[in-house]
This record gives structure tokens, sequence and C-alpha cells, in this order.
């Protein structure tokens, strides 16, 4: 599935124009990176905002990379409306797990569309698990295979804090990605329940076992 959809090519367009700008432009990637604190005074642009800037032209890249290879997949099934929205709705919910596992730093910033991304990548996996992706571009792994392993990598990235990497947005994108697509094929339920207990497994180990995101949400 390689067909690309004009609404990728305008929302890759759009990524790259308004990095480019930010790349260069500090008043504007300040004024509309993800950051806590502004988002607390009121600047709900900033939950959308952020995923069309980027740090630099490898993570611009990589993202859009990424979601030009899998977009197809999303489109081609379930057409481009729900495309549209499993974007936008990821890029949502990515932030917003940012802000709720964050919400005590006022200073934490973040800026991609790794959130959004992740939801359509999620979205892919669940629709066609035995398409096989290449991972670091050399290494085949079945999709199934990554989707679990990825999760299980992310919630423990966001245990440890590793790198300098957005991982509750990549799990948030992820996480809404994957209920939009049950949402509209719910008989996914059925034929993929293998593949959802076990994507499930590490989102339940990260809510229910020691993080401060559960501690946040029973406050």
């Amino acid at each position: 599935m390689n067909n690309i959809d004009i609404a990728t090519l305008v929302i890759i367009g759009a990524n790259v124009l308004f990095s480019y700008k930010g790349f260069s432009d500090g008043l504007l990637f300040n004024t509309y990176k993800f950051q806590i604190g502004a988002i607390k005074k009121g600047e709900y642009i900033r939950m959308l905002s952020s995923g069309f800037l980027h740090a630099d032209g490898s993570h611009l890249f990589f993202n859009m990379f990424t979601l030009y290879f899998f977009a197809p997949v999303v489109t081609q099934i379930l057409g481009t409306p729900a495309f549209i929205a499993i974007y936008f709705i990821g890029l949502f919910g990515g932030n917003a797990l940012s802000y709720l596992y964050h919400k005590d730093n006022d200073y934490y910033s973040a800026i991609g569309a790794s959130g959004a991304v992740s939801a359509v990548l999620f979205s892919s996996i669940l629709l066609i698990p035995d398409q096989t992706l290449w991972l670091f571009a050399v290494i085949p792994i079945k999709a199934y295979v990554f989707g679990v392993g990825y999760l299980a990598y992310t919630v423990f990235g966001m245990k440890k804090q590793l790198g300098n990497i957005g991982h509750s947005a990549h799990l948030g994108g992820a996480i809404t990605g994957l209920i939009i697509t049950i949402l509209i094929v719910p008989s996914l339920l059925q034929t993929e329940y293998k593949l959802i207990i076990g994507m499930a497994i590490p989102i339940l180990v990260f809510l229910l076992f020691g993080n401060k995101l559960t501690d946040k949400l029973t406050k």
C-alpha cells in the first residue's frame, strides 16, 4: 500500500513549513511549543501547534518518513476522514498524556508530531499485524512483534526517563490510535484479540505498578 493520500501530503507539507520556520524563528518556536506552565495559563493552542514543530531536520525527517510509509495503510483501509481523525486526536492524546505525566513541572516542554505519528503507526499495526517492518532499516520484524516490544520499551523509557525523547507522547498517541481504530472496526476485538491483549500488557503494567501518573490521577 504505497499510494499516498492528498491529506497525508498536506500534513507533511504543513509540518515541513512550520518546522523550518521554527528552526530560525525563536519567538515562534517558544510561543507554540508544548510547555506545561503556558498551557496551565490557558495557552491551549500549544496542544496542537507543538505537533508541527521539530527540534531539527533529522527529527522532522524521521517523523515524516514514518508517516509517509504507514499513513497509506490507514487511508486505504479506513478512509481519509478516519486517518485525519486518528492523526489529530492522536496528537492531542499524546500531548494530553504528557501533560498529565509532567504537570508538576511547569518548565517541561516538548515538540514534535510523535504522538500523531504513533497513533497512525499503531492503527496500521492493528489493521495489518503481519506486515513486515524494517527496524533500523535493515532488520525485518513483524508488525505485531514490533508493536508489543515498542510499547514495552516506551513504558520502560518513561519510568527510567531514557534520553531526550517524549516517551509519554508516544504512548499517548499509540493508545489513542488503537482505541479509535477499534471503535471504527469493532470486529478487531475478535480477529486481533491476541495482539490487543499483548499490547495492553505493558500499558496496564505502566498504569498499575508504581508510576507517578497513577498517583496524580488519584489525587
